[in-house]
C-alpha cells in the first residue's frame, strides 16, 4: 500500500513538472518572429590630403636662430657673469654638486681647508677652488659647511648666481 501511494505521488509530480512558462515562451516567440538584426553601415572614410607649407617669406619656426628673436630686444649680449670658457677645469668640476660630500675641515697657517669626498677619492679644497658642474666657486669654508656660488642660466638664457652649500656629513665607522 505504501508503495502504491509513493508511486501515485511520483506520477502526479511528473505530470505537474511539464513545460514551465510555456505560455510566456510561446508569446515571446510570436512577438519576435518578424524581428531581424540590422547593423548600420560604417561611415565612408575620407582619404588624407596633405597640405603644403606655404610660408616661404615668413620666419621659419623650426630654425634655431628663432630663439634669438624671443630674447630681450632681439639681441644676445655677453653677460658679465658668464663663465670663462678658457679657464682650465679643476678635478671636482667633473662631479655633480649633489654627489660631493663634505667630510671635514682643517686649519693650517691661518687658512681653512675643506675635506670633500667625490667618488672614491678625498680632496682638500680652499676658498676660490671650483667644484660641481654649474661653475661653482667656493666662497667660504666654515667648520660645518662649504659655501659655494654657482652660475646657472635662467629661462631667458642669462647667467645668474645661485648660492649653495655643502653641509658636513657624518661618516659611519665600519
Amino acid at each position: 500500500m505504501k508503495r502504491l501511494f509513493i508511486l501515485a505521488c511520483v506520477s502526479l509530480l511528473a505530470a505537474c513538472g511539464g513545460e514551465e512558462f510555456g505560455d510566456l515562451k510561446q508569446e515571446l516567440a510570436q512577438m519576435t518572429k518578424d524581428l531581424r538584426g540590422r547593423v548600420d553601415p560604417l561611415p565612408q572614410v575620407k582619404p588624407y590630403e596633405p597640405v603644403a607649407y606655404q610660408a616661404d617669406g615668413e620666419v621659419d619656426p623650426f630654425r634655431p636662430e628663432r630663439l634669438n628673436v624671443a630674447g630681450p630686444a632681439g639681441s644676445r649680449t655677453v653677460s658679465k657673469l658668464a663663465p670663462d670658457p678658457s679657464r682650465p677645469k679643476e678635478p671636482l668640476e667633473a662631479f655633480p654638486l649633489e654627489s660631493i660630500q663634505m667630510v671635514g675641515s682643517l686649519t693650517q697657517t691661518k687658512e681653512t681647508f675643506g675635506l670633500v669626498k667625490a667618488g672614491p677619492n678625498l680632496y682638500r679644497v680652499r676658498k676660490g677652488n671650483y667644484m660641481g658642474q654649474n661653475f661653482g666657486v667656493i666662497t667660504g669654508i666654515e667648520e660645518g659647511e662649504i659655501n659655494i656660488k654657482e652660475l646657472v642660466q635662467d629661462s631667458g638664457g642669462e647667467w645668474v648666481e645661485r648660492a649653495s652649500a655643502l653641509q658636513l656629513q657624518e661618516v659611519s665607522k665600519r
